[in-house]
């Protein structure tokens, strides 16, 4: 399913999601952060997959999101890279 977000809510979820994910993502890739989601062998599959990874990284990365924060950042991971 697509969602139909305003830009301001994709902008915000960007910046939550660079500020707290990409040094980390980094870390792992070799400095190509954002490849993690456009691997072919990405393991996220579904939007419920989404919502458990993304709240998995942020205890991972002792990151404090309140729920709509999360939920933001899952918003903006599912309109620009995994597209359903």
């Amino acid at each position: 399913m697509l969602l139909l977000l305003p830009m301001t809510v994709l902008a915000q979820g960007k910046t939550l999601h660079d500020a707290s994910c990409l040094q980390c993502h980094s870390s792992i890739t070799g400095g190509k952060a954002n490849s993690l989601y456009t691997r072919a062998e990405h393991k996220v599959k579904t939007l419920p997959a989404l919502h458990k990874r993304v709240k998995g990284c942020a205890v991972a990365a002792d990151v404090s999101w309140s729920s709509e924060q999360r939920e933001t950042v899952v918003n903006y991971l599912a309109k620009t890279f995994y597209r359903f």
